[in-house]
């Protein structure tokens, strides 16, 4: 579900109770562990963080005006999404998240490419999200994001 909203904080505010909690723990673990230069902006209806084109003048080979993405979250109708770029870009990171996810919560990992659902907020491993936010700097996503664009 995309949100009206045109600030982060709009967007936090404007969800639903039983949601406000949990989500703007989740852009807080994110907040306080992605490496420097990443940006946090509204970006496709959703909170996420992006490389501003100040570092990466290109923008996102979709639509060069928009900032290239990195993570996104949303409150959707049936789960809280995480979308975190380097898991889809980065096979060695996607292999690192999956085999860590049981080391830190007991229910089952639901992920698409992309995408991991939290279907119970209290089920988010923030732990383990502040790690996965750790792992990936802007030039590491810029270098991993070009191979994979000039293939």
């Amino acid at each position: 579900m995309q949100s009206n909203a045109n600030t982060v904080i709009e967007y936090l505010k404007n969800l639903p109770v039983d949601r406000i909690e949990s989500v703007t723990k989740l852009h807080e673990t994110i907040s306080d562990n992605i490496p420097k230069g990443f940006e946090s902006m509204m970006n496709y209806g959703m909170p996420g963080f992006v490389v501003p084109h100040s570092i990466y003048p290109n923008g996102y080979h979709c639509n060069p005006k928009l900032p290239l993405p990195f993570i996104n979250y949303a409150s959707q109708k049936h789960f809280i999404a995480l979308y975190h770029m380097g898991i889809y870009a980065n096979p060695d990171l996607l292999k690192w998240f999956v085999d860590e996810y049981p080391k830190y919560c007991n229910t089952k990992l639901d992920m698409g490419k992309s995408c991991i659902r939290f279907k119970k907020p209290e089920n988010i491993p923030f732990e383990l999200i502040a790690k996965l936010t750790q792992k990936m700097t802007v030039n590491n996503w810029i270098s991993i994001y070009e191979e994979n664009i000039k293939r």
